[in-house]
């Protein structure tokens, strides 16, 4: 890593911010358990009614009832698809749990004191997750340190491209407006990171527990071993 051209830091969250559990054993049950409910009542309100029609798209089935969109989105949290409807409907309903203090968003002990450092320096900070922005940005806004999101200068979803493939984060470049070699992106996954330096960015592995450290990137163990 070239440390003294690293204008601009983009972080995964899942693995890399944040323990995988924390996803699969708090988020993803929550919002399976409330979603049907949550749908039913709400069903009417314009935002939510875009990303049922949504779904529909998906499912390529204009007419599909309410329920068959539940049942749907049921499936997709069931094998953890990345389909964008459904990480925008669950994103409303984990609102919900955080506002009522149901959980709060959990971040590694290294990840917010080194957040803070970094931007202190003069370095603009972006997350890059499959989750939604919403839910990226209400996991920082009710994290265990408090609100982070004012560290942040931006965040970017599925909606930018797919986390693997090299366009999405030739996108991300282009919207920083910097140097590609300029940007660091961190994640535990290495066919994120082999994507991320196809497009020319900077790359770091974060090998937290349960993590398999890859040989095509440097590795560390903790946010406050990187040194830029």
């Amino acid at each position: 890593m070239s440390q003294s051209t690293v204008r601009a830091i983009v972080t995964d969250i899942e693995g890399t911010t944040t323990d995988i559990n924390f996803v699969h054993n708090v988020l993803f049950p929550y919002a399976y358990a409330k979603l049907p409910d949550f749908l039913r009542g709400n069903a009417e309100a314009p935002a939510v009614a875009e990303q049922i029609n949504a779904v529909r798209d998906v499912m390529q089935d204009a007419d599909a009832s309410l329920e068959a969109v539940i049942a749907t989105l049921l499936h997709w949290i069931d094998t953890d698809q990345k389909v964008t409807p459904l990480k925008a409907l669950q994103g409303m309903v984990w609102a919900d749990g955080y506002q009522r203090g149901d959980f709060t968003g959990h971040l590694y002990a290294d990840v917010a004191p080194t957040l803070r450092q970094w931007q202190a320096e003069g370095k603009a900070l972006y997350v890059y997750s499959s989750g939604s922005v919403q839910a990226q940005k209400l996991l920082f806004g009710y994290s265990d340190e408090g609100d982070l999101t004012p560290l942040f200068s931006g965040y970017f979803d599925t909606h930018i491209g797919h986390k693997r493939e090299a366009p999405a984060y030739q996108r991300i470049v282009n919207e920083l407006d910097l140097p590609a070699e300029a940007v660091l992106f961190l994640s535990d996954v290495v066919e994120e990171l082999d994507a991320a330096q196809q497009a020319g960015m900077q790359t770091l592995q974060l090998v937290r527990e349960g993590t398999q450290a890859g040989t095509r990137h440097p590795c560390v163990t903790r946010f406050d071993e990187i040194h830029l």
